[in-house]
This record gives C-alpha cells, sequence and structure tokens, in this order.
C-alpha cells in the first residue's frame, strides 16, 4: 500500500484563475514506512498568468516571476509525473493521496494533470486530509481523559505540529518543504493511536 504524500505552491486560492508553480510529492511505502520516489518542479507559468497571482499568496511562497522562468511547462510536469506513479504501479486499490488540504491540492493538481486523465490511468481518487486524522485524535483524546473539546480548534498543519513538539513549516513556503512537514506531522498523528 502507497501514499503519496503531496503539496502545491499556487499564484492563488482560486484554481480557475491561479495556477500551480511549485509541485511536490514523496511515493511512500506506507508498510515499509519508507520512501520508493519523490518528485519536485517548479512550473513555468507565462507573464499573463502570472500577473493574475494573488499578492498574499505569493507572500506565503516568496515566488518571483523570474523563480519561475526556470521552470517546466505543465505539459512537460505532467509526463513526468505519469511516468513516475506509472513506474512504481500507483493505481487505484493500492494507493492514497494524502494532504493538509486536498480540497485545495486536488484542484490545482487537475490543472496539471486533468481528471479525466487521472480517470484513465486508473489513479486513486481518494485523497485524504491530515486535519481530519487530527480530528479523530482529538476526539479519542476527549473520549480517553473524558475531557471536552475546546470551543475553538486550530487545524492547521502547524497547529497539527506543535501539538506532537513539532517545528512549523520552513517558510516562505515549498511545495517539498510542505511535502516533509506534512509527513512529519502525520507520522506523529498516526503513532499517537498506537499508544
Amino acid at each position: 500500500m502507497y501514499a503519496i504524500f503531496l503539496d502545491i505552491e499556487t499564484t492563488g486560492l482560486d484554481p480557475f484563475i491561479h495556477k500551480p508553480i511549485d509541485l511536490a510529492f514523496k511515493i511512500y511505502d506506507i508498510r515499509q514506512d519508507v520512501s520508493i520516489a519523490e518528485y519536485q518542479q517548479k512550473i513555468f507559468q507565462s507573464i499573463e498568468d502570472w500577473n493574475l497571482h494573488d499578492p498574499e499568496s505569493i507572500k506565503v511562497n516568496g515566488y518571483t516571476y523570474r523563480d519561475l522562468e526556470e521552470g517546466k511547462r505543465s505539459e512537460k510536469v505532467a509526463e513526468e509525473v505519469i511516468q513516475l506513479l506509472l513506474s512504481h504501479g500507483i493505481e487505484r486499490g493500492k494507493a492514497f493521496f494524502i494532504c493538509q488540504n486536498p480540497a485545495f491540492d486536488r484542484a490545482f493538481f487537475d490543472r496539471i494533470i486533468p481528471v479525466y486523465t487521472q480517470e484513465k490511468l486508473n489513479w486513486p481518487y481518494h485523497w485524504l486530509d491530515l486535519a481530519s486524522m487530527y480530528w479523530v485524535f482529538l476526539l479519542n483524546e476527549e473520549k480517553n481523559e473524558r475531557s471536552q473539546l475546546s470551543e475553538t480548534i486550530n487545524l492547521s498543519k502547524n497547529a497539527i505540529g506543535k501539538r506532537f513538539g513539532i517545528e512549523q513549516e520552513a517558510v516562505p513556503h515549498r511545495a517539498m518543504n510542505g511535502v516533509e512537514h506534512l509527513i512529519k506531522c502525520y507520522r506523529a498523528v498516526i503513532s499517537s493511536f498506537s499508544g
């Protein structure tokens, strides 16, 4: 069973306007707890697409147009990702994606590799999220300690990491840093269930 830990940096929050600019993932053999492959690539943007960026999003990831000039075109990134996932036998029933926020990451991943292409390749359509895993941890904790949930809950990856003594994700955000931070947080949450 494989987990594909994935993160994407973008030019904004709206996948109909903004573009993915940095894609990274690691394929993990869950049973062996070992990474078997990884991928990271900046994605070239036309100046017209870049000019549609959201300044707040760019503050978070720190990318400039010049940074992306050395990136690969989205079509080339799609080819490389398809080849890598196929070479490792990634398919539905044998793998799943894990993200901090799959609603966000999947929407932008679909801009690189359209959903119908993913379907033809029989790729996993289950995208798991760290926040839901952490939510189950909190419910278990409440039940076992007979305490009440807080009125407010921060489900950000940094907040989850902090709960387990993990440093915040490096700033400015880069997709591979996000993947590595996600894996640390995932391991901490999962290990909390085994005692």
